[in-house]
């Protein structure tokens, strides 16, 4: 159901139910007493903005605002709450969060035991032959501290193919039933950008990494579309009332963007979204269509998305050197001779391109192409002379190449809970002396590089005030951080709040429209009960979103 606008009408001295002044301004609703981050070049305060026509028209002080109280203006005082720019998660798999809550959710499991009971309970109460798919275990917080085993989900499983995939998105963890319906074996070679897991005796162990998931995971029964609208619904539901009032759809099938467009239509779509095509056919139809721009600015098909390595968890990112636990360097995902005529193109039509890469040879050879696809195209040959391209995680990145993304101007596109995340394992997986090159928010800010804060949920759990609380204190939410972890990477509480607005808005190109708290722009507020800019990290996430506001509407509040 749409959410309307509700008239609150409060008695205060301030604002007192007298008849329209001669020189009143007309607004459709005012927010007052209450304290607001602008989050513009001066990081301006106030205490009231009114709104008219889905756009702020004032921002001040509560003395200037009394003349916007008019006829039937509905007004908030937001006493002992404050006020942002609308809070933007830059990289999020909308449809994942739908399907998190419709399928069986592994999330915040504590131990391998636990997960395995868990997904044994389910599998009892299915039929055999039907397919068991769950997601989000990971182990790095387990006592166990190691994957699941092929023979562990053989032991309840014998009649129905289970796929479990970790919470990275990057590998999955399957039974024997589900290897053998898709004819892997030990003669079973790895396909590019993938691996199977295999043991000493070239054996699979059921660990399928990257491409290689999808050998099994192209046997799995399609969703219909009642099924994928429901999941877009509840994803769009979940996260207004967390207080995103834009999601970055990072590689989507382009029926997603069909169906969020009949979502609009229907007046259910509650946040705005910026939709990026998978790599594959949904990219070449992007290319061939060429982007679709909302002049509501609501859903808008702004890219693609490609894919240039696996994740670190999962050991398929790619790296210049060995992994510290393991014989590999990862492996990368795409191929040249098919992804350069893409971004020529893409480049020609004007539309933007974001890559997944979080090794340091991902991130290199990533910048590679991107350089020389821009010196393929001159600036006249293009329909955007300013591209924007982005690079998804950025999570390890040489000295040379940090340069490399100022130099090019390419936008790091991070997501702050993946450091405190990683930080369980990543100096397993590559030893203390890389951990200086990974997360490196304040050093590519330092350089002048656009950095952009996201979730990637439903790999992390899609909360604003987790992602806020990590890129300003780099800790986990227990206050832990490990050796090595450089806690001088954190950003400042200002840059952080413009890393989830303004710089979110920029990266795009959205940022004359929305972004901060400014006349004119669209009137996009997320409304906290604690001020985050001040209160102590370990209070940030006992804050709590008391409005989420998109255009003037008030489509969440507590």
């Amino acid at each position: 159901m749409k959410l309307r606008l509700l008239p609150i009408f409060l008695s205060a001295l301030l604002f007192n139910a007298c008849n329209k002044p001669v020189d009143c301004i007309e607004s459709d609703t005012l927010i007052y007493n209450t304290k607001v981050y602008t989050a513009n070049d001066s990081n301006t305060e106030a205490q009231a903005v009114a709104v008219k026509n889905k756009n702020i028209i004032f921002v001040g002080s509560n003395e200037e605002a009394k003349a916007y109280k008019c006829g039937e203006t509905s007004l908030l005082d937001l006493q002992d709450s404050f006020v942002y720019p609308g809070f933007i998660d830059s990289h999020v798999h909308v449809k994942g969060i739908g399907y998190r809550e419709l399928n069986l959710n592994l999330q915040g499991i504590n131990s391998l035991k636990e997960m395995l009971t868990v997904v044994e309970i389910y599998s009892n109460s299915k039929e055999p032959g039907d397919w068991i798919v769950g997601r989000g275990w990971i182990e790095k917080n387990w006592p166990e501290a190691r994957f699941p085993t092929i023979e562990e989900l053989d032991r309840f499983s014998k009649d129905r193919p289970v796929v479990l995939e970790r919470a990275d998105g990057h590998a999955v963890i399957v039974n024997s039933y589900a290897l053998n319906l898709a004819g892997i074996d030990s003669t079973t070679q790895d396909p590019q950008g993938g691996a199977i897991n295999k043991d000493v005796n070239g054996n699979p162990t059921g660990l399928l990494v990257d491409k290689a998931s999808l050998l099994v995971e192209k046997l799995i029964p399609k969703k219909s579309f009642k099924q994928d609208k429901k999941a877009l619904e509840i994803a769009i539901n979940n996260s207004v009332k967390l207080g995103w009032t834009q999601l970055h759809d990072a590689g989507s099938p382009y029926s997603d963007f069909e169906i969020l467009e009949e979502i609009k239509s229907e007046g259910n779509l509650n946040t705005r979204i910026q939709f990026y095509a998978s790599d594959g056919p949904d990219a070449l139809r992007m290319l061939e269509e060429g982007v679709k721009i909302d002049p509501l600015h609501m859903l808008s098909a702004r890219g693609i998305k490609l894919y240039a390595d696996g994740a670190i968890g999962s050991r398929g990112a790619a790296f210049l050197e060995k992994y510290h636990d393991y014989d590999t360097s990862g492996f990368l995902i795409f191929e040249k001779e098919k992804t350069l005529p893409k971004l020529i193109e893409a480049l020609k039509k004007g539309i933007q391109i974001e890559t997944h890469a979080i090794g340091d040879k991902g991130n290199k050879i990533t910048l590679d192409w991107y350089e020389e696809a821009f010196s393929l195209v001159s600036k006249d040959e293009r329909l955007i002379e300013e591209p924007r391209w982005r690079i998804e995680h950025a999570q390890n990145i040489q000295p040379e190449d940090q340069l490399r993304y100022k130099e090019m101007d390419v936008i790091a596109s991070m997501q702050p809970s993946h450091a405190i995340g990683d930080l369980h394992f990543a100096e397993k997986r590559l030893g203390l002396e890389r951990l200086k090159n990974a997360y490196v928010w304040r050093s590519l800010l330092n350089l002048g590089v656009k950095v952009v804060g996201g979730s990637d949920a439903p790999v992390e759990i899609g909360d604003p005030r987790i992602e806020f609380k990590a890129a300003i204190g780099r800790k986990d939410l227990d206050g832990f951080y490990g050796e090595g972890w450089h806690l001088e990477e954190a950003v400042e509480r200002q840059e952080a709040l413009k890393m989830f607005t303004k710089w979110a808005s920029y990266s795009v190109f959205e940022e004359d429209i929305k972004g901060t708290i400014e006349v004119g722009k669209l009137a996009d507020f997320t409304i906290f009960s604690k001020d985050l800019m001040t209160i102590p990290e370990e209070d940030i996430m006992s804050s709590e979103v008391v409005m989420t506001i998109v255009g003037g509407q008030i489509v969440y509040s507590r």
